[in-house]
């Protein structure tokens, strides 16, 4: 199904969304792609050299992430890959080799980050795989939130879905043609494994290189497409009509026994609460619409508010949880997750929520000192 059959199936407010979305990356991609250019060095050879690589001491293996000063890039510096931070001695093995840019990007406090790394990373074939056929840069999103900007909007609108570990394939100019985020090492129920992946896409460059420069000019094109349709012209109001079909979206997939929406794992986001909030505030108060709109925010909160993905100490929300009943949190700096903003639809409606909760999102991120 091609990008134009997808974007027919999304709701009005999902297409004006999405067109704002990918018309702030095309900018971002060809600002970002304009600025970082290939510039010329005055030593390229002197660039390309195999620094700061051995295979003797404590550790099997040590690359050149040993050299940064990054957490998160310093705990993958004893992989058997040959990570290259990012910068210029990454862009002229490429320019000098002609091959494709494996990106990966995460955290020193992503629990994903840190499966993918014991699961793939340190598996010596998925290493020598990456090693043969791709020049593979480590990204700390905290230390480049420029990098990790540009190219986890390019995942989100390509996918649907974003998150750390990132993980992107780029053309030796820089263009994203493949994106996602976690991968198994090998193909699990339904998810294709690294490995896999891997090889499909050395194969593709080695036999059929035009084609995937083609993909990344159309993913540009696409986007640059839409940037200058949404660019000229009034911009789309939404009417009644897209509020109620997004409303009709969202009490499809509303979890009626334990709250939220979908399966689990369960994001609390808070955009859902807020739009269903307007909704409420919108209709009449004793709408059937308007009743529905109050009831599935409430019962969820609740749900919420009485299991482990509550700090019950503390106050707040951990960032989502693992299983449907909302038990079994998952632990994540508030601040990372933008729970700053649900501290302000939490207090007042607290006391409709759970008359005990008295301590707010905001004093679980004073308290716990997120990022």
């Amino acid at each position: 199904m091609d990008d134009r059959q997808q974007l027919k199936k999304k709701t009005p407010v999902q297409r004006a969304r999405y067109q704002l979305a990918v018309s702030l990356a095309a900018v971002a991609i060809a600002l970002f792609i304009a600025f970082l250019g290939f510039r010329k060095i005055s030593d390229p050879t002197e660039a390309s050299q195999d620094k700061g690589v051995n295979t003797t001491g404590e550790h099997g293996h040590t690359n050149r992430l040993i050299q940064e000063k990054s957490p998160y890039l310093l705990q993958h510096a004893h992989n058997p890959v040959d990570w290259y931070p990012w910068g210029e001695e990454a862009f002229a093995k490429v320019r000098k080799e002609n091959k494709l840019i494996f990106l990966s990007v995460g955290y020193s406090t992503c629990h994903w980050c840190h499966v993918m790394e014991r699961e793939s990373f340190e598996n010596p074939e998925i290493a020598r795989i990456l090693n043969e056929h791709f020049v593979s840069i480590k990204v700390d999103r905290e230390e480049r939130p420029d990098v990790d900007r540009v190219y986890m909007t390019f995942v989100q609108k390509t996918t649907g879905r974003g998150g750390w570990p990132m993980s992107v394939w780029l053309t030796p100019d820089l263009k994203p043609f493949v994106g996602g985020t976690y991968y198994p090492p090998e193909d699990r129920e339904g998810l294709p494994g690294l490995r896999s992946i891997l090889l499909r896409i050395a194969e593709l460059w080695e036999k059929n290189r035009e084609r995937v420069i083609g993909q990344a000019e159309e993913v540009m094109t696409s986007l640059r497409g839409y940037a200058t349709r949404s660019s000229s012209g009034e911009p789309h109001k939404l009417g009644t009509e897209a509020l109620t079909q997004a409303f009709a979206t969202m009490a499809a997939s509303f979890d009626k026994a334990l709250g939220g929406f979908g399966g689990a794992p369960k994001f609390p986001q808070p955009v859902n609460f807020s739009f269903l909030f307007r909704v409420y505030a919108r209709e009449r108060k004793s709408s059937r619409i308007s009743q529905d709109a109050l009831q599935m925010s409430l019962f969820t909160l609740r749900k919420m508010a009485g299991g482990g993905i509550h700090d019950q100490l503390g106050g707040g929300f951990h960032r989502y949880s693992v299983d449907a009943y909302w038990h079994v949190s998952h632990f994540e700096r508030c601040f990372t997750i933008r729970l700053n903003w649900l501290s302000h639809t939490w207090k007042p409606i607290r006391s409709l929520v759970s008359p005990s909760s008295q301590k707010s999102p905001a004093t679980f991120c004073s308290r716990s000192g997120g990022t």
